[in-house]
C-alpha cells in the first residue's frame, strides 16, 4: 500500500516535470529574424538569406523552417532563379549544408 502511494506520488511529480519539459522551448532553439519572401514552389513557402552571415532560411510547405549555415550567395541566387525551387533544394542544399530547425517568431506563433 505504501509502495503504491509512493509510486503515485513519484509519477505525478515526474509526470509534471515531463509535461513542463515538453512545453518549454529548447534552450538552443533559434528564433528567426531573417526576412523571408514567398516563392512559387510546391514544397517551399518562403526563402530568406543573410548576405552578411551567409545564412539561408527556408520555410517548407509542412510549416517547418530550417536555417542552413555557410551558404554562398551564389547558391541563394541560383535557388531563387531555379524553375523548380524544390528540386534545386533537393539537389544542391539538402544534406550539403549544416542545418538547424528554427522556431517561429513570437508574433507568428499560433495563440491558444
Amino acid at each position: 500500500m505504501l509502495l503504491r502511494l509512493w509510486l503515485c506520488v513519484m509519477m505525478s511529480i515526474f509526470g509534471g516535470v515531463i509535461a513542463l519539459a515538453e512545453e518549454a522551448p529548447q534552450a538552443d532553439a533559434l528564433t528567426s529574424h531573417i526576412p523571408r519572401i514567398r516563392v512559387d514552389s510546391s514544397g517551399l513557402i518562403s526563402v530568406g538569406y543573410s548576405k552578411r552571415k551567409h545564412i539561408l532560411e527556408i520555410e517548407f510547405a509542412n510549416g517547418a523552417v530550417y536555417r542552413y549555415l555557410n551558404v554562398p550567395p551564389s547558391v541563394h541566387r541560383d535557388l531563387m532563379a531555379a524553375e523548380s525551387k524544390a528540386r534545386y533544394y533537393d539537389q544542391n542544399i539538402k544534406r550539403n549544408y549544416q542545418s538547424r530547425r528554427v522556431r517561429p517568431r513570437v508574433k507568428d506563433r499560433p495563440t491558444n
